[in-house]
């Protein structure tokens, strides 16, 4: 069996005899005149016509002087009918080539074919063509189109391979763009615009996490990817602004796990004058409207368990069910009670880990059995900083989280707009981040300052594409078209181009 790099120069050499005949093998232009559906959805109104398909090659087929070749577009495949006396004077300098040229031509080149749109004898649509021109000339062969790509670690590193010879992978990541699409529709549709702000920041916050640090030139001053965009969106409702959101990328240099990636696409909203109780309703009909756009359904089997978005969402009191599964009292209890618990659960201890951090821990083993959809509320306001507390009872913040399959699928509170008591948490964070908490948050006291000049009360919520991920069944790398990975370079490529 011939070897990638032996493939490769058989297809250089047939790149050469190309460029002796005077045929440019990447011409800029194409002329394709319709998507490869459209030659079957409207076959009786575009039979007989002249068209011009287009599309990478999935196979070649001759039978003494017919040939046929399959174009795949991204809308499907079209047969070109070729007989040899169709083609009997190319114009190279047009980039055609003859029907004894055809040998020059591999599965996965580009190419196209211009001719009568028709039937052939056992039925099938095809173009009977007049001409046929070279598109691109690929260099390297793609694995075998009908059993796919067996190798994960290439799938993940060469997508491009991935997304051609898979068409569920394809497919996936054309809903992967339908919901965000269908997250704008719904915003559209509620009176929302989308702000573009900064993903470079002096003060990274909104979230619990390690950003990553760069350094601009022009100001000699380090700056850090955004791990949110809750407080530049803020800033816009305190400028004026009632309806806010922004969906594009954020980063936490943290670990990468089948939920989790350290670069990933997300969402925040905020709204004037509505607090959590609207927010919990406006959630549950967004992820309503979105799972019926996207995937037509609001039944899911997600991780194991059957999930119905179309249901009432169930309400769970976050202070209660940790009596009611560890017996703990969040309110009176201490990082030594926390500490036995976690040890008897055999959950790792880190040196650096607070009270805080411990009960959220012990959350985590909690919310995996719960299978949703359903918010958690009444979670305490020591956890929420950025969270109004509630009126009713001081100790709990106005904070939801919508839990599917086991998993936090998005963050949503009443802001906190007293100055203030902003101030005193933020320095409190920054306590807890000054003693070795990576993840607590910055005092970002220009925030402050905004919220000086005053903010109306706000919702505010958030989630990530963790949510299509959990609604796809797959994991985080799967979910996305180009996961992080070490940089490599396969031998091969390191032998065609000499590199170390």
């Amino acid at each position: 069996m011939a070897t990638l790099s032996e493939l490769r120069q058989v297809r250089i050499e047939k790149l050469e005899k190309l460029k002796t005949l005077g045929v440019d093998p990447f011409p800029p232009t194409s002329y394709k005149s319709h998507s490869n559906i459209v030659f079957h959805e409207s076959f009786e109104k575009l039979e007989g016509n002249e068209v011009v398909a287009s599309g990478r090659i999935v196979s070649i087929r001759k039978h003494g002087k017919l040939a046929f070749i399959d174009l795949k577009d991204a809308t499907g495949k079209i047969q070109l009918y070729i007989k040899e006396d169709a083609l009997l004077n190319p114009d190279h300098t047009k980039s055609e080539i003859g029907f004894e040229e055809l040998n020059l031509l591999d599965s996965g080149d580009f190419a196209e074919g211009k001719g009568i749109l028709t039937k052939t004898q056992r039925g099938e649509v095809s173009v009977e063509v007049t001409s046929i021109r070279i598109l691109t000339k690929s260099l390297r062969p793609l694995p075998d189109m009908w059993d796919g790509l067996k190798d994960k670690e290439t799938r993940l590193r060469r997508r491009y391979i991935d997304t051609n010879i898979n068409p569920d992978v394809y497919q996936r990541f054309i809903r992967r763009s339908k919901f965000w699409e269908a997250h704008r529709d719904f915003f559209k549709k509620q009176g929302f615009m989308e702000m573009n702000i900064p993903v470079l920041e002096t003060t990274p916050g909104g979230a619990d996490a390690n950003p990553f640090v760069t350094h601009m030139d022009v100001l000699d001053q380090d700056f850090y990817l955004r791990i949110s965009q809750e407080l530049y969106l803020k800033r816009l409702i305190g400028g004026g602004y009632e309806k806010v959101y922004e969906i594009g990328p954020r980063f936490r240099n943290e670990g990468i796990s089948d939920e989790h990636l350290p670069e990933h696409i997300a969402m925040e909203f905020y709204w004037a004058y509505a607090d959590w109780n609207d927010g919990m309703k406006f959630i549950k009909n967004l992820f309503r409207y979105v799972a019926e756009e996207v995937y037509g359904t609001q039944k899911f089997e997600i991780k194991g368990f059957n999930v119905d978005f179309g249901k009432e969402w169930e309400i769970i009191d976050y202070s209660e069910i940790f009596k009611e599964k560890f017996g703990l009292d969040i309110f009176n209890s201490d990082f030594d009670d926390a500490k036995k618990i976690l040890e008897k659960k055999h959950i790792k201890i880190d040196k650096n880990m607070n009270f805080g951090r411990g009960v959220d821990s012990l959350w985590k083993t909690i919310r995996k059995d719960i299978q949703g959809p359903a918010f958690v509320v009444n979670e305490p306001k020591f956890l929420s900083p950025l969270a109004k507390a509630n009126p009713s009872n001081p100790k709990y913040a106005m904070r939801f989280h919508p839990i599917v399959a086991g998993g936090e699928l998005g963050n949503g509170f009443s802001e906190l707009n007293d100055p203030v008591d902003q101030y005193e948490r933020f320095k409190e964070q920054q306590s807890m981040r000054d003693s070795g908490d990576a993840e607590a948050q910055f005092l970002d006291i220009d925030f402050v300052e905004m919220l000086e000049y005053g903010m109306p009360p706000t919702l505010g919520y958030g989630h990530s594409e963790r949510v299509f991920w959990f609604l796809e069944n797959v994991s985080a790398r799967e979910g996305v078209p180009f996961p992080q990975l070490r940089h490599e370079i396969d031998s091969v490529t390191k032998g065609i181009y000499g590199l170390e």
